[in-house]
Formats: C-alpha cells, structure tokens, sequence
C-alpha cells in the first residue's frame, strides 16, 4: 500500500515541503532514497526500536521509501516521526485517512519519546502558506511554531500520542500563542544597563550617537577602561524591535535550533564571537549551510572584541555583507542568502602593550611595532566604521561614586525619537531606513552645509590630516547629531563633534 506523509526542509531561512512516499509491497527489504544524509539512512534504527517499544514493529517487507523532491539534499534527524508514522499508514496498523492534512516532524529517541528539531517557525510558515491545517511536533518546539497563527500547532511528548490521534481520535492539546502579547511582554527592562557605567560621559554620549543612526563604532582604549561594559550596554539603547523583525529575529535563530522557551525573541540579539573564528563560522556556510554569527546578529549587535588580534582573512570576508547587509552562499547545486543587518561594535588596545593613549602607563611599544598591529585593520574594513573614540580609564572618585548615571531607558527614548525623524526622511526609499545607509546622493541632499560649516569641516582635514574617506562618514554622523537635536540642518557644532569621533584617521593612527 502507498502513504503520503509530509515533512520539510530548510534552506537558509525558508523552508520547502517534503513529500514522504511509503510504499510497501511483498518481499523483504529497507530501501530509502531521495538524497537523504547519513542521519536519515540511520534513522530505520531508531524507528524500529521505538515502535517495538511502543506495541508496534516494521514488518518483514520490502519496504520503500522516497522523499520527495529526489533531488534535494535532505538532512537531520527531524524525519523521524515522518517516516515512522507513514510505515504504520502503509502497513494498515494505524488509520490515517486525513493524514495529508498535517506536516509532522521530530526525532524519535528508541523509547518512542521526541527530541527538538531546527527551524520549527520557517517550516510552520511554509506549512500555513500550503494550505497545511495542522503541524505536529515535539513539545519543546511548539511555542516557536505556534507564532504563526492561521495553523494548528501541536506538540507532543511521544510517538504514542501521534499514532493515538490517528488511529484512534484521542485529542491532542493544541499550542495556541497570542504572539503580540508574548511580543510586549518580553519588551521589559534590560539585563545591561548604561545606568551601572560610572563616569565615561563622552564615551556614553558617541554611544548614543552610534544607537540613533545605526553607525558601527570601534572604542580604542586599554585593557580594563570599559570597552566590553559599554559594548554589553549598546543593545539595550536601541530602539525596541518591531514585531516584523522579531519574526525575522527568531526565524534566524530557529534555524540553528537556538530558540528559547518563550518562543518569539523581541530582544535585540548580540553576539560576541571569539577572536579565533573561523570565516565560515562568521559569516555562514559549511557543508550544509548554516548561519554565521553575523546573520545572528541581524537586528541587533556584532561586538568584535580586540579586533587586530581576528585573522584579517576572517575580517575580510564581513566586507560585503556590512555594504549588502545580506550573505549569500552559493554551492554547485544551490544558493542561499542569509540577512545580516546588524551594527558593528569593535574594540581594540591602541598598542600591542595596550597602554599607548593611558597617560599614566609608559609606552613598551615602538612605532614599528604599533604600526604593524594597528595595520591589521584593513583600510577597506575601517572604511565601514562610521565613529572611533578612544577610551580612558574611569579615575578612583568616580567608580567610587554612589551615585547612578541615566539609565538605558531614557537614552533610548532619545534614541527611538531620533530613529522616526530618519524614518519619516528616508519613507520613500526601501533600502535605506537610517543614516548610516545613506548613500553619496542621499548624504548631498540631507546633509547640506553653510559656508562656516564648509570652512569648519576644510580646516580640520587639512590640519588633522584626515583621509578622504572620512569626508562622508563626518557628513553621516554629523546628521545624526542633529537629529538627536531635533535641527533640520547640520551646523558647525554638529561638524566639530563629528570630526571628534575620526580617532584612526588622524597621524599617528594608522599614518
């Protein structure tokens, strides 16, 4: 007899639904085809030891199974109870006449119990878009699916429940998830807080600057100044994600099966990734392709922690994506794009001896020296970093200050004021949202300049010998300033506070 059952795939962050095509027929064999990966091939194992121990078996019988389309590449264990519950179909030991009306997916362990799968919200968004009525899944995943509204979620514990609500009508609980008040609920205050930062006014004020204008920064400073506390602190400014980007958010993160409990994640991610990482593992790929951590970031923070010590191959490869904000990764048979809109957050010690700008530490490092490690900072990479400030050690009376600083919720409201004005600004354009997208056309038109300002801006690159490239970026973060303001126009005050903030472009940085 031949059954359909269905499961998915996922690739990048969409899904494609699998058709599994069970056909049994006299003689003896286990033939599984359609490019499935090891983990599938071994799956007839762990099926038939979880149905034995649930009062079940697969028959003595040429058995034949094709999952469908044949020529893509499937992989991981989620087929499980896919192919489990459509070897008890074929063979007539459950019934399963609305079979064709559910996607199921799970891992089966040899006791019949599920185990999660990856990329539980991309595959109930495909399912809904098919016409799916329900989805059944383990438990652990169901919050995650259950987002999508429009579709029965169910999760279940055990293989025992599914072949139960088959064959025999017992009900199964059903997930049901008001997301948007799962969405405003987990809006509540942040674990990091720029209120706990003692002293670092300036540092606080460029941070700020950097949250309203979506502008990556570095913070050059030596070991213990507060580079890693601020950085900590970046996400909790920012303005709060729109319920389209939390989807967006936690589809990324579902796909590598890194989704908490609550199901949808409305906090603004932020990864650190070591400086020993891999290219592949920082911008994605592999094998199977995967996301990397700049994709995990999307909507959030990429904090790259004593960037020179990073191999310059690694930092090469973010290029492309912090222009394109997306990552493509092509293989001979397929393509996959990754999103990858994500600020940049970089510290660095301004000398291998980290001691270079403290007044109160010697300097152990020659200029050679300093030269060689600062050079490890391409001028093309630097180039996409809108603001460098230098930070200083915080002196004894402040950190022994009781007093609290302005916590990160007033900074954002400041924040999010200005993040509308860009918005309203740029509402025609569906690439550029925020000041640090704009582009030459865009930096002519909304960045327009006095005579002083002209004067202002010509005298300071001449003297601090600023490069070229700092010309726009200067023009970028002076418009921020402004709008932080609540200006129209970007005057001399906004310019000489820009130019502040072009550290590494000055003599003596990187030349």
């Amino acid at each position: 007899m031949l059954k359909k059952v269905f499961g998915s795939a996922v690739f990048g962050v969409e899904a494609t639904t699998i058709t599994v095509e069970v056909n049994v027929d006299k003689g003896i064999g286990y033939h599984l085809v359609g490019l499935p990966d090891n983990a599938i091939k071994e799956s007839n194992y762990r099926i038939a030891a979880a149905l034995q121990n649930n009062g079940y078996r697969i028959p003595g019988k040429k058995i034949i199974i094709n999952m469908s389309p044949a020529d893509l590449r499937k992989e991981g264990s989620a087929y499980d109870l896919t192919l489990a519950i459509g070897i008890l179909a074929s063979t007539s030991q459950i019934k399963a006449d609305n079979l064709e009306r559910y996607l199921i997916m799970g891992e089966l362990s040899l006791d019949g119990t599920l185990q999660p799968i990856k990329g539980a919200l991309p595959i109930a968004v495909k399912a809904r878009e098919e016409g799916f009525k329900g989805f059944i899944l383990p438990k652990q995943n169901a919050k995650e699916a259950a987002i999508v509204n429009d579709l029965e979620v169910y999760g279940v514990e055990n293989i025992k429940q599914v072949i139960n609500y088959f064959d025999k009508g017992e009900a199964l609980e059903q997930t049901i998830i008001d997301t948007r008040k799962e969405f405003e609920k987990s809006l509540d205050f942040p674990e990091f807080d720029f209120a706990d930062v003692k002293g670092q006014e300036g540092i606080k004020r460029c941070m700020e600057i950097a949250a309203a204008g979506g502008h990556n920064i570095i913070l050059i400073g030596p070991p213990g100044a507060g580079k890693t506390m601020l950085a900590k602190r970046l996400p909790s400014i920012l303005p709060p994600m729109t319920l389209h980007e939390a989807l967006e958010t936690t589809k990324i993160h579902s796909v590598v099966g890194r989704v908490k409990d609550s199901g949808l994640m409305a906090q603004r991610p932020f990864r650190s990734p070591h400086h020993t990482i891999s290219n592949v593992a920082l911008v994605g790929g592999g094998s199977y392709p995967q996301p990397g951590e700049i994709s995990l970031s999307h909507n959030g923070v990429l904090f790259l922690d004593e960037l020179p010590e990073f191999k310059r191959e690694v930092l090469e490869v973010m290029r492309q994506p912090l222009e394109d904000r997306e990552v493509t990764i092509s293989r001979a048979k397929f393509t996959v794009t990754y999103p990858s809109s994500f600020m940049l957050v970089a510290s660095m010690n301004p000398s291998p001896g980290g001691y270079f700008n403290d007044p109160d530490a010697p300097v152990t490092s020659s200029p050679a020296e300093m030269q060689r490690y600062l050079s490890k900072i391409s001028g093309p990479l630097l180039d996409r970093i809108d603001i460098h400030i230098e930070v200083t050690p915080v002196p004894f009376d402040k950190l022994s200050d009781d007093r609290k600083g302005e916590t990160s919720v007033e900074i954002r409201k400041r924040v999010t004021k200005a993040r509308e004005v860009q918005t309203k600004r740029f509402a025609e354009s569906d690439t550029v949202h925020y000041n640090a997208q704009m582009n030459t056309k865009q930096i002519r038109k909304y960045c327009v300049l006095d005579d002083a300002s002209k004067e202002l801006l010509k005298t300071a690159m001449e003297r601090l010998n600023l490069s070229a490239r700092a010309y726009d970026r200067i023009l970028k973060v002076s418009r921020t300033i402004a709008d932080l303001e609540g200006s129209e126009k970007v005057n001399g005050s906004h310019i000489s506070e820009a130019i502040q903030y072009r550290s590494l472009d000055r003599d003596g940085w990187l030349g």
